[in-house]
């Protein structure tokens, strides 16, 4: 055979083959939405005040218990930015009975977990373990909600692990960017501290903030899996039963809810914080809206398919446009972050310093695109595709299916909505979403950390009619610094 025969017999094969290997991973249409019920909520409410909510799941030997504290770090003082964290992470380093290494091998020796912590909304103490184990594993639950030692010397550690964590943190544009949006743009405070305020959070403000919070009337025991409300409440009533506290005053933010006007600009701020030599940029869009998840959830649907469409995946706008088409970032998503009276909305991409300015330019484009252009049917049922395929695999476990419950509870929402979202997300218009788009994202900020020098000439190209405002990192304080409205 001759070598120029060869050559064209394995240019052919060759070609044949990435025919064929293409025809095989070509993407396939979504399937039909399936259809799911979750099983009902058997809710009680036991003297104390203490509601227990059961969801029974026979196919796995498994249940996941969640003790939900209607309190976090909206519950704290800005001055003490961290305190609801910090109280839910000492609940696990050692009771009046057991030292933290015990709680862990004890629950370890039952072949369970047990974790807690804190966001903004809540708090909370999650346990899983195997049906027949649940007993002895509730024992502990107890005893770390109900007789948390608080040692000092576990507290000077915690908080020495928590602020060499920030101060790392505080050097990646990314972290940098999300804790300088907390109060730029949401008029919040980092719910996991600042350098200043966990320095100053002392054993008794850990223990007030417990004494106040942690108690029945302002909490929800979750259970699903294996275990029936019989069990559920018994177990309950045995080692929770006797709990006592009075429910702790709601301090609820009032904001006024500004007219709704047609054609509004997408940007209205640029901020930057100066971070020399940073190897990259964070770039993000940032926006507070004053309609909130538990009034408002009428709202929450289109929102969650508008997100899915922008930014809620390896295939939305945004990482199409940014990644995938142009190569100038590893990725970029979008996300909402709910509380009872607004929301915050929020975009995230890292790219080199070069292309700062660039990557927000097509940030803006595509926020823009939501509200000018229809989104055709086409793209819209693969993205409501990745919502409910998402919900369905979480409600497969018992800790997803917990945690969905919890964040019905924490809103007050009835939980029979668990089994309305499939159909709610499917039947989300096109015109919803624009609709949405045209009201709420609009008039935000950019925010981007990087190196300034690098970017500055570009990003005064792009948008010379904006003024930007410049903070360096390294002068950067949150608690003092102008960084409201």
């Amino acid at each position: 055979m001759s070598i120029k025969k060869y050559l064209w017999q394995s240019a052919f094969a060759f070609l044949l083959f990435t025919f064929s290997l293409s025809a095989a991973f070509a993407q396939p249409a979504p399937s039909a939405p399936r259809s799911g019920i979750i099983p009902a909520v058997k809710e009680k409410k036991l003297v104390n005040g203490l509601t227990v909510a059961v969801v029974e799941r026979k196919d796995v030997p498994l249940v996941t218990v969640q003790l939900l504290i209607k309190s976090g770090a909206a519950a704290e003082d800005a001055a003490k930015a961290g305190l609801a964290d910090l109280t839910a992470s000492m609940l696990t380093k050692g009771t009046k009975t057991r030292t933290a290494t015990q709680i862990a091998e004890q629950m370890e020796f039952l072949g369970g977990s047990i974790n807690t912590g804190a966001g903004w909304n809540n708090s909370v103490v999650t346990l899983t373990v195997t049906s027949d184990k649940l007993d002895k594993a509730m024992a502990i639950m107890a005893d770390v909600v109900l007789n948390p030692a608080f040692d000092q010397k576990e507290l000077d550690l915690l908080k020495s692990q928590a602020l060499d964590g920030l101060t790392y943190n505080l050097t990646q544009p990314a972290f940098l960017g999300n804790y300088v949006a907390s109060k730029y743009s949401f008029d919040e405070h980092p719910a996991g501290g600042t350098p200043g305020s966990l320095a100053t959070i002392s054993r008794a403000e850990i223990t007030t903030f417990a004494k106040n919070n942690y108690v029945p009337k302002n909490a929800v025991l979750i259970f699903a899996g294996d275990i029936n409300s019989i069990t559920a409440n018994a177990l309950t009533q045995k080692y929770l039963g006797r709990w006592a506290g009075t429910a702790p005053r709601t301090n609820v933010r009032k904001f006024i809810t500004a007219a709704l006007e047609d054609q509004q600009p997408i940007l209205e701020r640029i901020l930057v914080v100066d971070l020399p030599n940073s190897g990259q940029a964070s770039v993000s869009f940032a926006k507070q809206t004053t309609f909130g998840r538990n009034k408002d959830t009428v709202f929450y649907y289109p929102s969650s398919v508008l997100n899915s469409v922008l930014g809620g995946g390896y295939s939305s706008r945004l990482n199409q446009e940014i990644r995938i088409k142009r190569g100038l970032s590893y990725g970029a998503g979008s996300s909402f972050a709910w509380r009872p009276a607004t929301h915050s909305f929020s975009t995230r991409t890292q790219t080199k310093n070069e292309s700062a300015a660039e990557v927000t330019e097509l940030v803006l484009k595509e926020l823009a695109r939501l509200s000018s252009e229809d989104i055709s049917e086409a793209e819209l049922v693969p993205r409501k595709s990745v919502l409910t395929g998402g919900f369905g695999r979480e409600l497969e476990t018992t800790a997803g299916l917990v945690a969905q419950l919890s964040q019905l509870y924490v809103f007050g929402i009835p939980t029979s909505e668990l089994n309305s979202y499939l159909t709610n997300i499917q039947t989300v218009p096109a015109e919803e979403i624009k609709r949405y788009a045209l009201y709420n994202i609009n008039r935000g900020d950019i925010i981007i950390v990087g190196d300034y020098a690098i970017f500055k000439d570009d990003l005064a190209k792009r948008f010379p009619n904006i003024k930007v405002d410049v903070i360096k990192a390294a002068e950067l304080d949150i608690s003092k610094e102008n960084l409201r409205k």
